[in-house]
């Protein structure tokens, strides 16, 4: 019972009127209402000749009438004359229905006297039946009118139905408001008390007057017609012009604020837990999205951060600072990159989460920020990844490009060193003119100098043509000091220009000259002329013995080897050669020391000494064991990296088909239908630990492949798998996993909150797995196919309201959900009244009572109608009608 602190003490006693007519409210507990009113007893006799005082009769006809009419509008009925209205008993039975609820029996609509008697008659017994017992009140004083019998029938059902449940607990309005003073329904205090306990809004009690009755009573009857929906009962001038206003008239009234206050108490609390339910899915939801927001911000903004880094391809101008980049990059790998991919996916989970709460909550699906949606932050990452493909490729063109370069200005500097040693000086020999002072025999042997040094020249013509080349490749591939390279080479040019001018000169002038000097000394030229080439034969031996090289396979260095061994072999013939040239020097000594030749032992024909001879031809022996040794420890580094090769695929060999093997473990357990959820979620879980614990292989991969990148080992023809591949189906595979296991969850989660059984969910896992959008509608459910494109159109619509051409699952089983929800229709219920019946076409009341429950057994019975078929026993009823009935389909 819905429990009002509620002042009926105001009514406390029918004696007080006696001797208190101002009825001062306060001080006493409350309790039920016929317990403070004596003159409420129920067994009260009605002394029929006495008649009702004439201002109590009218309060009592106006507050009745009113009262009456505020439950016979909910039907769009209305009373005038209290006795007269309810003569025929149609109104009555129907006050009844309105105030209780229930239907009463059928009334009869005719017009003669036991017509209108038989109706009052079911109206009293109605009310017997609720618990009330009345005395002295009769059908047919009802129908001829009397006054007083009517005015007692109404008040006996405002007592059944308004007052008798009405509780008073707590303490009264003096007490639990504190402010009022000593109350009077004449003056109308009492009734504004009422109001302002409960609606201080509506008035301010402050400012009430008890010496103007007339308004305070009109205030309160004004404001609870106006506010309360209670219709106005009494005049103000009906209370204040009777010494003692009648009691059944004014409980009456007020029972009409206690309805009117607990009703808007009930609706309050309703409301605000229904709000605070939904304020509390909404804040939950918020929060979600607020880390969504969050997470989303920070991927992006480290995306944001990082691709700019890698799409930087500023070069370093040494191999050092470009390894120090490389080095940045492994880091990056390493130990940034992961940490990224793991939030990246867990992103993924709670966006799919959120939109499964949204969805089951019967929310809108979440709309994150402009520029933060999953397939933004996919497509950022794709942008990210694109970045980091090409910068580890341009880096590892860029060190390839600086060894390159470091090789060949190092040789540019050996090769510019050498052919500035041997410029040094040329010019000013070509420059002298000593020519004009010399003998015959010292102008000839100036000239064949001059020859032998134009065949010097000649053969230094392609080391410059190298060094204007290497300079040239240098340029085109960007080395750093390049502006030193080109000044370096540009002079060297200008000073090959130079001497070639000057020595076409000095040729000139010897040749005038040689007319006159016709000695020349032939051993002299003879040895230059041999010397010269075999010199410069023994530089360019020892410069390509000291030359470095570059390989990166086993077969070029045993290509260099077998160079090498090429060169070894064409040693003897030098030899013999330098003994030839060395034979020509020691002629001239010969010949000097026979004939007593004075002339000095220089040769005047070349620069070339025994001794310089001598000294190269030992340092090219020296030179080559050095080149044998460096080959042999270049064969032995190579076979180190081809170790590495081969550790490096063993293991990648392995790990490459385990991973696959993974991926489709994942995919047979997300499309089996044999299990429940909760087993596919444990060998989901099964597998995540298998996939952690193999971490460690991928790991030692990773160390294994540093240590190729550190020997600059760039290529494997043991695998095909490189560590980019292991890398990105490792990062797929733990995306994989994690999303899968997400997908369970949601299955989990959306079968828990829509009911879907275990054999349900594996009947929609494979209808899903046959789907074929093109080949046949049926495999969406187990219900009767779908006929036409229009029907294929709503279905797809549905699932698919993006048109990608892509159904999820979970998408499929919300419209599996929608589609086959199971709901009661009134055949169903009729099938089931026919088993409790033993398929007889009707029921009996001791079948009802005996199968359902006291309380339904007992609403059938006094709503089911006979029946009225053939061959039933008295008392059947027509179970059918009364289904039927239930869902709108026919009127009992």
């Amino acid at each position: 019972m819905f429990r009002l602190s509620f002042p009926w003490q105001t009514l406390q006693r029918i004696q007080n009127y006696d001797h208190n007519p101002g009825l001062c409210v306060g001080g006493v507990v409350g309790g039920k209402i016929n317990t403070l009113f004596p003159y409420m007893i129920q067994e009260e006799e009605w002394d029929r000749d006495m008649l009702l005082d004439p201002a109590w009769e009218q309060q009592q006809r106006k507050t009745f009438t009113a009262w009456c009419n505020s439950h016979l509008r909910k039907a769009g009925v209305q009373i005038e004359n209290i006795e007269e209205d309810f003569r025929n008993g149609l109104k009555l039975m129907l006050l009844l229905e309105v105030i209780s609820g229930e239907r009463l029996p059928k009334p009869d609509r005719g017009k003669m006297r036991f017509h209108k008697i038989a109706n009052v008659n079911k109206a009293l017994d109605f009310i017997t039946s609720k618990g009330v017992k009345l005395v002295s009140i009769g059908a047919e004083e009802i129908v001829d009118g009397n006054v007083k019998m009517t005015l007692g029938m109404i008040w006996t059902i405002i007592l059944r139905f308004a007052i008798q449940d009405i509780s008073v607990e707590g303490e009264t309005v003096m007490h639990s408001a504190g402010t009022y003073r000593c109350l009077n329904w004449k003056d109308g205090l009492a009734f504004c008390a009422l109001i302002h306990r409960h609606r201080p809004d509506l008035l301010d009690y402050s400012k009430l007057n008890k010496d103007d009755p007339l308004g305070n009573l009109n205030l309160a009857f004004d404001i609870a017609e106006k506010h309360l929906d209670i219709p106005k009962m009494l005049d103000a001038e009906d209370i204040i012009n009777t010494p003692k206003p009648d009691e059944r008239a004014i409980m009456t009234y007020v029972s009409c604020f206690y309805h009117a206050f607990a009703g808007a108490e009930q609706v309050a609390e309703t409301a605000a837990n229904r709000i605070c339910k939904v304020l509390g899915v909404n804040q939950e939801n918020e929060k979600l999205m607020e880390e969504y927001e969050r997470l989303a911000s920070e991927l992006l903004e480290w995306i944001r951060r990082t691709t700019p880094w890698l799409e930087n391809r500023t070069p370093e101008k040494t191999m050092a600072e470009m390894q120090r980049k490389l080095e940045d990059f492994r880091d990056y790998r390493r130990q940034h990159k992961p940490p990224k991919v793991q939030e990246k996916c867990q992103l993924e989970i709670n966006f799919n989460t959120l939109q499964t709460k949204l969805r089951i909550s019967n929310r809108p699906a979440f709309m994150p920020s402009e520029g933060k949606m999953v397939s933004d932050i996919a497509s950022a990452w794709q942008g990210l990844e694109q970045a980091e493909k090409g910068y580890e490729e341009w880096l590892l063109t860029e060190i390839r490009r600086l060894e390159r370069v470091d090789h060949l200005a190092e040789k540019f500097r050996q090769k510019a060193t050498n052919h500035e040693n041997w410029a040094s000086g040329k010019e000013l020999f070509l420059s002298q003119k000593d020519y004009e002072t010399a003998t015959l025999t010292e102008i000839r042997a100036l000239l064949r100098k001059h020859e032998a040094f134009e065949s010097d020249l000649a053969a230094h013509q392609d080391r410059v043509e190298q060094i204007a080349a290497i300079a040239q490749e240098l340029n085109e591939l960007d080395y750093h000091d390049v502006a030193a390279v080109n000044q370096r080479c540009q002079s060297i040019c200008d000073l090959w220009d130079k001497l070639g001018t000057l020595t076409q000169k000095r040729r000139e002038a010897l040749e005038r000259t040689e007319k006159l000097l016709e000695t020349i000394d032939q051993l002299f030229l003879e040895f230059a002329k041999r010397s010269a080439p075999f010199n410069n034969w023994m530089e360019g031996a020892m410069e390509d013995l000291q030359d470095m090289f570059i390989v990166h396979t086993i077969e070029e260095v045993q290509s260099l080897i077998a160079a090498h061994e090429q060169f070894k072999a064409t040693l003897p013939e030098a030899d013999s050669e330098r003994q030839a040239i060395l034979g020509i020097h020691n002629e001239v000594q010969k010949i000097s020391q026979s004939y007593g030749i004075k002339a000095s032992f220089i040769n005047p024909y070349s620069t070339i000494t025994t001794e310089e001879l001598l000294n190269k031809w030992e340092k090219v022996k020296k030179l080559v064991p050095q080149r044998d040794s460096a080959l042999q420890e270049e064969m032995a580094r190579q076979h180190a990296h081809e170790r590495l090769r081969r550790q490096f695929a063993a293991q990648a060999n392995l790990i490459g088909p385990w991973i696959q093997t993974r991926m489709e473990e994942i995919g047979r357990c997300s499309l089996e239908i044999g299990g429940t959820l909760e087993d596919q979620m444990t060998q989901l879980k099964q597998i995540e630990h298998v996939i952690v614990a193999y971490k460690p292989n991928i790991d030692k991969l990773e160390g294994d492949h540093q240590l190729i990148q550190e020997s600059l080992v760039f290529d494997n023809k043991h695998t095909n798998y490189t560590m980019e591949h292991i890398r990105v189906g490792w990062e797929l595979l733990l995306t994989t996993i994690a999303r899968t296991i997400n997908e369970i969850e949601t299955q989990i989660l959306t079968r828990d909150a829509k009911g879907i059984s275990q054999q349900q969910m594996n009947e929609f896992r494979s209808s899903f797995n046959h789907f074929d959008r093109v080949q046949s509608f049926c495999h969406f459910t187990s219900l009767e196919p779908f006929s036409g494109e229009v029907e294929f159109a709503r279905i797809m619509m549905l699932v698919d309201p993006n048109a990608t051409g892509i159904v999820s699952f979970q998408s499929f089983i919300d419209f599996m959900t929608r589609e086959t929800a199971d709901t009661d229709t009134a055949e169903q219920v009729v099938a089931s009244f026919r088993i409790l019946a033993a398929d007889k076409p009707y029921i009996l009341v001791e079948e009802l009572r005996r199968e359902l429950p006291p309380e339904q057994a007992e609403y059938c019975i006094m709503r089911m109608p006979p029946y009225a078929g053939h061959g039933a026993p008295p008392g059947a009823l027509d179970y059918t009608a009364f289904s039927t009935a239930l869902y709108g389909e026919s009127d009992l």
